[in-house]
């Protein structure tokens, strides 16, 4: 099959979340598996674009209302991420460092989305699937399907995945006029709520919709931004896909960003090296457990939470825990994380910032990682921090409770059930008493280190979605 994925991210050309992590692996395990999977995104003006060699492969335009556009397509030239990679650069509006937080965000990625569909429509061969993913490229099956200009794509098979419904990119029905010539009468399929809502329309149009874990499809059907009634009644041609991970990407055996590498039987040393280092590195002491939280310092993820947690962690505690934050996010959450570094030095440390390598080396080092999340999709942190022997400390929620099984129940991690100081405390508090049992702590490490979270299984069920829209 021919499939072609429409995203905002992927890594490592452009991410911002776990959507670019999902672009930048699924697609190579579908080449692998036997299937041309190629990749397109905005041609970001990112590191990765001037590291590497391109290619123009096409050059067109589209009328968006009283404005001609050209738009130029260019291609990785080597195929070095395992699957063909394309980005469309469109002057004054793509050609930016950052992906998202412009003004014009709306007019930025609809333009994307009618020049990856002149694109395909420009092609001998059509794609078998177009596969888009979240509210930035929802419109992609509206216009195939609705608009006079790209007739000829209208019976090609669409796929949306939705990473968090919570973002719909909502437009005012002004923007409306920067659609190609469009029947008035499929008004209905844009319109949610009196706006414009590109996800809600890629509900509605695509051929099938999948979300990123079945515990996420279940709670959006309650719980989705008021697009709730809308989930309901397409039911049937929705699905919960949980997400893999890259284990070739994250690796305890090669991962570059380590100093120390190690396996499942080699654990124990080579963590405990790693965590000593960065103990070292942020004034912690290595011989109580490490807990660590990595992530965007957000409402979605608890952030919020944090400051009283900890602090309230250390002391109930008594001391016998050590906390590691990396992350970046409001700025009251930021400033309040900060402020705790001097109040508990020694037992307490933060970076705020966006650091990939440190991640990775926090990842290997810590014991346990912390995610109170109010909502998660899937969560793929949960799965790196398993693939490297730390155990995750979660929020029964979405993607974290398909995932993460409680130690209580046989399983590997420990689960709580409402984003709140409390249960936090409590949590890290069970934390503390496993990390003392030192030969059943160990023994969960092993277990969830040999636990299958590699993107072949899910490939699989994407490619019997897809044959099945054939």
């Amino acid at each position: 099959m021919q499939i072609l994925h429409v995203s905002a991210e992927c890594y490592p050309y452009a991410k911002v979340g776990g959507l670019g992590d999902v672009v930048g692996a699924l697609p190579k395990y579908l080449q692998q598996a036997g299937h041309n999977a190629r990749v397109v995104i905005p041609m970001y003006r990112t590191k990765f674009l001037y590291d590497n060699e391109w290619e123009t492969v096409h050059k067109g335009n589209f009328q968006l209302h009283d404005w001609n556009v050209s738009y130029t397509i260019i291609k990785e030239a080597t195929d070095k991420l395992g699957f063909e990679l394309y980005g469309v650069d469109i002057f004054g509006l793509l050609d930016r460092e950052q992906v998202y937080n412009y003004n014009d965000d709306a007019e930025r990625f609809l333009a994307f989305s009618v020049a990856v569909a002149d694109w395909v429509n420009s092609l001998p061969a059509l794609p078998d699937i177009v596969h888009v993913h979240d509210h930035h490229t929802a419109l992609v099956p509206f216009i195939m399907q609705h608009c006079n200009a790209y007739y000829r794509l209208k019976d090609v098979p669409t796929v949306l995945t939705i990473h968090n419904a919570q973002y719909q990119g909502w437009m005012d029905w002004e923007k409306g006029k920067y659609l190609p010539a469009w029947d008035s009468w499929k008004w209905g399929l844009l319109d949610w709520n009196k706006t414009i809502n590109p996800l809600a329309c890629g509900i509605k149009c695509a051929d099938r919709v999948t979300t990123v874990s079945p515990g996420y499809l279940e709670e959006i059907m309650y719980q989705a931004n008021g697009l709730e009634q809308l989930f309901a009644s397409e039911a049937q041609k929705c699905s919960g896909i949980i997400n893999g991970i890259d284990t070739k990407l994250w690796d305890p055996e090669t991962d570059p960003f380590l100093d120390h590498h190690f396996s499942v039987k080699t654990s124990k040393t080579g963590k405990q090296k790693i965590k000593e280092e960065l103990c070292t590195e942020f004034q912690l002491d290595a011989a109580r457990p490490l807990a660590v939280f990595i992530g965007r310092l957000v409402g979605e993820k608890a952030a919020d939470i944090l400051p009283q947690a900890i602090a309230q962690s250390v002391f109930e505690c008594g001391g016998n825990i050590s906390f590691l934050i990396l992350g970046s996010g409001e700025p009251q959450v930021e400033q309040e994380l900060s402020q705790l570094t001097s109040q508990f030095a020694g037992y307490y440390n933060a970076r705020i910032a966006y650091n990939e390598a440190l991640s990775h080396r926090m990842y290997a080092g810590a014991d346990f990682l912390l995610m109170p999340s109010r909502v998660e999709p899937c969560g793929l942190n949960q799965l790196y921090a398993m693939r490297y022997g730390t155990m995750p400390v979660v929020r029964s929620t979405g993607g974290l409770k398909d995932t993460v099984v409680d130690i209580g129940d046989g399983g590997y991690g420990i689960r709580f059930n409402n984003a709140t100081v409390s249960d936090v405390v409590y949590s890290v508090m069970r934390c503390v008493e496993l990390y003392k049992d030192k030969e059943t702590f160990y023994q969960k490490r092993v277990q969830m280190m040999n636990l299958d979270f590699s993107w072949e299984f899910s490939a699989k069920k994407y490619i019997a979605l897809y044959e099945d829209l054939k």
